[in-house]
């Protein structure tokens, strides 16, 4: 599948999730993902920061796609969409750390055509860290990051206020972040 085909596929779904659609929501997120981490680590490769950054910047973007999904103009092609939420995500925690960032307008089209890399071993990493959440931070992540439930259905589920799983799910991602820095310093 090329790259236009893949992202067709992508915004195609993003559509249908738009619409309600969970199980397009999900597949979406499992496609995107790897396309997402294999930016992340090319952009923290090219600023020169550590590679245990991208991890960060692709929870930071997947909760940004979540929360700003309707931002996107389903009428556009949903790559550079993407891309401009990596570069930002990056640039943010770049700042953070204190690390002042310029990139040049040419520079955003090297994010464009980022090559996917599918590694099952990331996913295990993943898995392995949220067994390592208590409830309910773990089923509020699988729920909404990747089943991709939204908070309102998830907070009903699990009996919660949504303000009490938005929270809890802010908590985790910050927990699975240093968790996952402190295995891989």
């Amino acid at each position: 599948m090329n790259y236009s085909a893949r992202e067709r596929e992508w915004a195609d779904w993003m559509r249908a999730a738009m619409a309600g659609d969970t199980q397009a929501y999900s597949r979406f997120l499992s496609a995107v993902t790897p396309h997402l981490r294999s930016m992340a680590r090319r952009r923290c490769d090219q600023f020169g920061a550590p590679m245990s950054e991208a991890e960060d910047v692709v929870q930071e973007v997947l909760l940004a796609v979540h929360l700003k999904r309707g931002t996107w103009d389903p009428g556009r092609p949903i790559g550079p969409w993407l891309s401009t939420i990596v570069r930002n995500k990056l640039i943010d925690s770049l700042r953070r750390r204190g690390r002042h960032v310029n990139v040049p307008i040419e520079d955003v089209v090297n994010i464009l055509e980022a090559e996917e890399q599918t590694d099952n071993l990331d996913r295990l990493d993943a898995e392995n860290l949220l067994q390592r959440l208590g409830d309910p931070q773990r089923d509020i992540v699988r729920s909404i990051s990747i089943q991709g439930a939204g908070v309102r259905e998830t907070a009903e589920r699990l009996k919660m206020t949504e303000g009490a799983v938005r929270v809890a799910l802010h908590r985790a991602l910050k927990s699975l972040a240093t968790l996952y820095r402190s295995e891989n310093e």
